[in-house]
């Protein structure tokens, strides 16, 4: 009787098949579908924290080269484009770096003006609307614990969110000059 050892070869075949399927499905999801990212600093505390993980949809604003891994120069433009609403957290990078994620609000729309005075946000020349909610609880390495005073924004569209005021309202940027979002931009914050 002979040993019949064909099986072995079709076996790597079929396991390099299968992880090759496996590679091409995550690839797709991940362009098309949703793509994970990891929050690397607290500026939008409370509502994200140093460290989380979110899978964010690719297809929600549409896809344009930067939707490519490597934003690989496949097109130009976008397609199925879908504008940003005031309030959305966004994942976005900068025309000057190609290179880094950046995770942050959507507070200005094309032509909206925008301003921090005393720590306040003005849009448009309005002062927008927070109430004050419990201090967030800060542990510090080597001061303790420091209390970090939270409020509920409240933009005008109806959308509300959690912010912090880790340097109080006169922080470094507390007080800006006046900022006007040009036709095809967007201001964020966070």
């Amino acid at each position: 009787m002979v040993k019949n050892n064909s099986s072995k070869p079709n076996s790597l075949v079929d396991t390099v098949k299968t992880v090759v399927y496996a590679v091409l499905i995550a690839l797709v999801i991940r362009t098309f579908g949703f793509e994970p990212f990891n929050i690397p600093s607290g500026s939008m505390i409370p509502t994200l924290l140093v460290g989380d993980y979110l899978f964010v949809s690719k297809s929600e604003y549409g896809y344009s080269k930067h939707s490519f891994p490597l934003s690989l120069p496949l097109m130009n433009g976008r397609i199925f484009e879908s504008q940003p609403k005031r309030g959305d957290v966004a994942v976005f990078k900068l025309p000057s770096d190609n290179t880094t994620d950046y995770i942050k609000r959507i507070v200005g729309l094309p032509g909206d003006t925008i301003r921090m005075k005393s720590g306040r946000l003005y849009l448009n020349g309005i002062l927008v609307k927070r109430e004050k909610v419990n201090d967030l609880v800060q542990i510090e390495r080597n001061s303790g614990t420091r209390l970090i005073p939270q409020y509920m924004e409240f933009f005008p569209n109806g959308t509300q969110h959690l912010i912090s005021e880790s340097w109080g309202d006169q922080g470094p940027l507390d007080n800006t000059i006046l900022f006007k979002v040009p036709a095809d931009h967007y201001f964020a914050m966070g």
